[in-house]
């Protein structure tokens, strides 16, 4: 009797979850999909796409390129004081986003080093690089955390094996461990990518909110709602969770299954 109690329990909570998290999504597809054909031939939207689609690439990959050095670090190597590094690389993970964009604000906007910056031709606030790396800022201590479970799940005795062999440590890297968390990889990189591509708080604090410049569906989102164009707020709403359940349906299509693969999660 309790056993099937706890059972219907479990159950009923998972019903209900499922049903409002669909119900919520829904209600926004059915609601703004009858606007996007007529939203797509606003220059306005196609630019936020364009934008939003390139600034959140290019940072997962610099995410992807940063983790896996950091990832492999913190899983492989003992360093003094590698549990205090592991501990404040996951500050941005708690922080409110709004707060990392107010961080980097800061940094390159009042610093004599973001002064430097800008007379070598490097400007962050309110540009397009400054989406780029406020999406970077915010993600790559999820993308970390994500690659160090991974890497600490193989074990490290197959590195071994392998350098005995002949192999190179990076070479080992290669050809032993980089195959078996591949599965983690694209599983890391989807999720990095999705919440890159609908990051708001730091972008809007670092890049700002400027018609065609800076911005990238979310903000585009802001901007409607500020200006009370609902049915353009409601496509652009529409078009986010369209690309966040393709890219999901292409990597269940490949066999990678994100929320199922990637430990730690």
């Amino acid at each position: 009797m309790g056993s099937r109690l706890f059972k219907t329990f479990n159950v009923l909570v998972t019903f209900l979850v499922l049903l409002f998290v669909v119900t919520a999504v829904t209600t926004v597809l059915v609601r703004g999909l009858p606007y996007i054909p007529t939203s797509l031939k606003a220059p306005e939207l196609i630019f936020a796409i364009k934008l939003s689609l390139i600034t959140s690439i290019v940072s997962t990959a610099a995410c992807l390129l940063t983790a896996m050095p950091v990832a492999y670090t913190l899983a492989r190597y003992n360093l003094p004081g590698q549990g205090v590094a592991a501990n404040l690389l996951r500050i941005p993970l708690t922080l409110p986003p709004v707060v990392s964009g107010v961080c980097l604000l800061l940094l390159f906007g009042t610093t004599t080093f973001g002064a430097t910056l800008a007379r070598m031709g490097l400007r962050f606030v309110f540009t397009v690089p400054g989406i780029i790396l406020a999406q970077f800022f915010v993600n790559l201590p999820f993308l970390i955390t994500v690659l160090k479970a991974a890497i600490e799940s193989v074990d490290i005795r197959l590195e071994y094996v392998a350098r005995t062999l002949g192999c190179t440590p990076a070479r080992a890297f290669r050809k032993v461990t980089l195959p078996l968390i591949r599965n983690n990889i694209l599983a890391g990189l989807v999720l990095t990518w999705g919440k890159a591509l609908g990051e708001f708080g730091a972008v809007l604090m670092l890049a700002g909110a400027t018609r065609f410049k800076t911005e990238t569906l979310p903000i585009s989102l802001y901007l409607n709602m500020a200006t009370g164009d609902m049915e353009a707020l409601m496509a652009s709403a529409a078009i986010l969770i369209m690309i966040a359940v393709l890219s999901l349906a292409v990597f269940e299509r490949a066999g990678v299954k994100p929320y199922e693969r990637v430990p730690g999660l």
